[in-house]
């Protein structure tokens, strides 16, 4: 039996020494407000331990919570789709540009008029 480093011997000697100071009438007095204090320590030991896992619980869901999503390089379907869409339409208007002005005899200035004409026929 070892209580707080203290073996069996070291505790009979304690006893005998409450004894011989308190007196056989309020030994069993001591005896309950010892334990008593010591319950109590226990108690309180058990509140805070409890209140440090609540805290600690209650962090990890704020962090949880506040954490940024996850970056994943999956594109939903219908980003997939209208991207798609884009690109074929960029490339229809290209294609359109082409067809309309040799890009090879034009200058820069024909080929910017020609895509300014081809977006004003797309926006009406």
């Amino acid at each position: 039996m070892n209580f707080f480093g203290v073996g069996l011997p070291e505790m009979i000697v304690i006893g005998a020494v409450a004894l011989l100071i308190f007196g056989p009438k309020r030994l069993p007095e001591v005896g309950r407000s010892v334990a008593k204090t010591i319950k109590s320590l226990q108690d309180a030991s058990k509140e805070f331990e409890a209140e440090i896992k609540r805290e600690t619980s209650a962090l990890e869901t704020a962090a949880t919570r506040s954490s940024p999503p996850s970056t994943s390089t999956s594109i939903p379907i219908e980003a997939a789709a209208v991207d798609t869409a884009e690109t074929q339409k960029a490339d229809d208007e290209r294609a359109n540009i082409a067809e309309r002005v040799d890009v090879d005899e034009a200058s820069p200035d024909q080929a910017a008029g020609v895509a300014e004409s081809i977006q004003s026929e797309a926006t009406v």
